[in-house]
Parts: structure tokens; C-alpha cells; sequence
């Protein structure tokens, strides 16, 4: 028996994709979504496996809100790599299924890691 327990949060940012040919190759920003999915197994005996509201407030920490994203990390800032970062930056504190990091309305990435 478990639960998933799932938060967004969006931020605004600018990227480029470096080694990329099209329009995606110049400097552009985008209204991010960030997913989360935790995956519970238990729960407290208030009936909740985590505080949505930590998990939210944990989430909008390490979100790069207003910046220019390919001065923030060492890589690629794709929806791909940010998922991965993003997921792994959240297991540290809670059990993460995945995440999904979405460009627009009808675009997105997902990282998961499959045991």
C-alpha cells in the first residue's frame, strides 16, 4: 500500500540550449512547471505522509526563479537536465518518483529513476 503525493510550483527563467540548431539556440524564457511526485508508504498519525506545504516550500528553495539558467548550472539547462537535477536534489529530503519540468502547456520532461 502507498500513496503519491504530488506539489507544482512554477518559476520564470531564461535559457539557451547550447550545441542546439534552431530557434531554441537563442536566449529565451519560459514560465516553468515543476511536478513533484513522492511516492509514501506510511502515514503520520495526523493521516499525512508529508506536509504539503514543506514539500512545496523545500520545492521553491532550490528553483531558480528570475534568473538566467545557463549561468546557474555547469550544464545544459533542457527541461531533461532539470528534471534530473530538480529530482535529485529532492530525494535528499523526501522518497521522489519523479519529476516533470514543463516549458509550456504542452511540453515537458519527466525523470525517473526505474529499480
Amino acid at each position: 500500500m502507498s500513496w503519491i503525493l504530488k506539489v507544482k510550483e512554477k518559476f520564470q527563467a531564461a535559457h539557451f540550449l547550447k550545441e542546439y540548431k534552431g530557434k531554441c539556440e537563442k536566449i529565451h524564457g519560459h514560465t516553468f512547471q515543476v511536478e513533484v511526485e513522492i511516492e509514501v508508504k506510511e502515514l503520520d498519525k495526523t493521516g499525512i505522509g508529508f506536509d504539503f506545504a514543506v514539500i512545496k516550500q523545500k520545492l521553491s528553495e532550490i528553483l531558480p526563479d528570475h534568473t538566467l539558467l545557463n549561468e546557474v548550472y555547469d550544464f545544459n539547462p533542457s527541461a531533461e537536465n532539470l528534471a534530473r537535477n530538480f529530482f535529485n536534489e529532492l530525494r535528499k529530503l523526501f522518497p521522489v518518483k519523479k519529476v516533470t519540468v514543463w516549458e509550456s502547456e504542452d511540453a515537458s520532461a519527466t525523470y525517473s529513476e526505474n529499480n
